[in-house]
């Protein structure tokens, strides 16, 4: 969604705004460029509905030098409504269940939703969620274990 100066509110289509996503991802532009990635599973997925991400576990915690793999899919009422976002590799975080699904209650990214937040700003979230006083000290399972 954009503000013009003349005031009118124009609304991104779903596409357009994955493909934005895409390309801010390919070239490395996101704010945690380095610490966080994400794109298509699948080049030739023309609805740009399966993607895979990958967060760096942050320094001082747990999850320090490991690498966790995420699949988000896009729903189709996408950006009014989050992804879905399920661990690949297997993680203990208070907010990810025992098949490693997102507790949507837990994740500030996804109870702020609003149709001009990304996939960039959920992975980060979540790597905030590392970084809490719940997180940052739970023991981890086996390093390179997916669910």
């Amino acid at each position: 969604m954009q503000r013009l100066p003349s005031g009118e509110v124009v609304i991104t289509p779903r596409n357009f705004k994955l493909l934005e996503e895409l390309e801010k991802s390919e070239k490395g532009q996101g704010e945690m460029s380095g610490h966080i990635t994400y794109g298509l599973l699948d080049n030739n997925d023309i609805f740009m509905k399966e993607w895979s991400g990958s967060i760096l576990g942050p320094p001082r915690t747990a999850f320090e030098n490991r690498i966790y793999n995420l699949k988000v899919t896009i729903p189709e009422e996408y950006p009014v409504v989050p992804p879905h976002v399920k661990f690949v590799t297997k993680i203990n975080m208070n907010c990810v269940d025992s098949n490693g699904n997102i507790d949507k209650s837990r994740v500030r990214a996804i109870k702020t939703w609003d149709r001009n937040m990304g996939i960039e700003q959920l992975l980060i979230s979540l790597r905030a969620e590392m970084i809490s006083k719940d997180n940052y000290r739970l023991r981890q399972p086996e390093e390179g274990a997916h669910y």
